[in-house]
């Protein structure tokens, strides 16, 4: 028999247990929910009431009468409020305001290179959140989170990138702190590649509890969800796999400072340059890409075995955490099915048949969306929790 989520005891049934049965959409009686949470019929309805006072959510179409008027039902009212998602990349930001429900109002994209540093960047990225929710009818303080994924390493207690490689000028730095003082909601800050593992979720797999999102690109990334849940670490640094060594490169340096790392073989400009030294002109990533839909046989040779390489890494990974999906993303998998044909090859070889048997490694369904979507939900999921929900009923 499956195992089925415990229903809260009554006693610790408040309102933020009770939106959360409501928060998934679903339209639900207020007899539905007394009978979920064991509260009574009174209490619930003075929960349902001072939710619809916050416009949490809102009356829907009636449930089917068994003799005298319907009941009423209620769900999540996805346009109570708006978050704000942005997701920073290495050379361009995305900024979208999105409803509850994970709608895109209003977006922007736009070349912006982060080596400019926080402040520079920030104060674009608060700029264009301002023009969409004016562009999308809304007030400042409607908004009422904000989630940013940035490329580096960060602390998600404070989000402070931590000795982030590409990010000069941002070790350390209070982003939280300064976007606060320029729109003055909660601010999440997190790794762009864990951020992208909620967004593919959302957007492919919401009914799978175990997903590895690979991001590949000028790094390599891996962000993880376990059990529902994005598993960060101690110092939220897990999924560093770029940065594992391979046997394979033992001679490569890596901008880490150590030599043989999945990153200085298997990343975009790693690629470029592994071509470049047969004389091929490969400036970047980019450049990799188009010689492989060109059907260059070298570029293509390269990323099979670059996909071979991250395989390598992914068989230990598949054998410590049992993920049912493994999706690929990052500029690099615009190069189709050669990368991830390298992956499924070493995964499905080493990887003990139990662990592979109902495993599905593919191409990120969100493709570059993911990082913009994943912000969103890390906003929604503060927005909506039982203790967010509290302070908000407390004020």
């Amino acid at each position: 028999m499956a195992a089925t989520r415990p229903e809260p005891a009554p006693a610790a049934a408040g309102i933020g247990e009770l939106f959360e049965l409501l928060r998934d959409g679903t339209p639900r009686t207020r007899a539905q929910l007394a009978k979920t949470t064991g509260l009574a019929r009174s209490t619930v309805a003075a929960r349902v009431d001072e939710l619809m006072r916050l416009g949490l959510i809102a009356p829907v179409a009636e449930a089917a009468s068994t003799g005298g008027r319907p009941p009423a039902q209620f769900a999540l009212n996805p346009a109570a409020r708006v978050v704000i998602a942005v997701d920073i990349g290495a050379s361009h930001a995305t900024v979208a305001v999105m409803d509850l429900a994970a709608t895109v109002l209003a977006e922007r994209t736009e070349e912006l290179a982060v080596a400019l540093g926080p402040e520079t960047v920030l104060a674009h990225v608060v700029e264009v959140a301002r023009e969409l929710l004016r562009t999308t009818g809304h007030a400042e303080h409607e908004a009422i989170a904000i989630g940013i994924g940035v490329p580096g390493p960060v602390e998600f207690s404070s989000g402070r990138p931590v000795n982030p490689p590409i990010m000069p000028g941002w070790d350390r730095f209070d982003v939280p702190g300064w976007v606060r003082r320029h729109l003055d909601v909660p601010v999440l800050v997190d790794n762009d590649v864990n951020i992208m593992a909620w967004g593919e979720r959302a957007l492919a797999w919401p009914g799978t509890d175990h997903l590895v999102f690979v991001k590949v690109a000028t790094g390599i990334g891996l962000g993880v969800i376990s059990g529902g849940r994005l598993v960060r670490g101690a110092q939220g640094v897990a999924g560093d796999i770029g940065h594992v060594r391979v046997a394979r490169g033992a001679d490569i340096p890596c901008s880490c400072g150590n030599r043989g790392c999945l990153e200085a073989l298997a990343s975009g400009p790693a690629i470029a340059r592994e071509l470049r030294s047969r004389g091929i002109d490969a400036a970047d990533g980019n450049a990799v890409v188009e010689l492989v839909k060109r059907g260059n046989i070298e570029a293509i040779q390269a990323v099979r075995q670059a996909g071979r390489d991250i395989g390598e890494v992914l068989t230990t990974c598949v054998s410590l955490m049992n993920p049912s999906v493994i999706a690929i993303g990052g500029s690099m998998a615009r190069v189709g099915e050669h990368i991830i044909a390298g992956v499924r090859e070493v995964v499905y070889t080493r990887s003990i048949p139990i662990a592979t048997e109902r495993l599905s490694i593919v191409h990120s369904s969100a493709a570059d969306r993911a990082g913009v979507l994943g912000a969103g939900m890390l906003a929604i999921d503060h927005t909506l929790s039982r203790e967010a929900l509290r302070a908000l009923t407390r004020g």
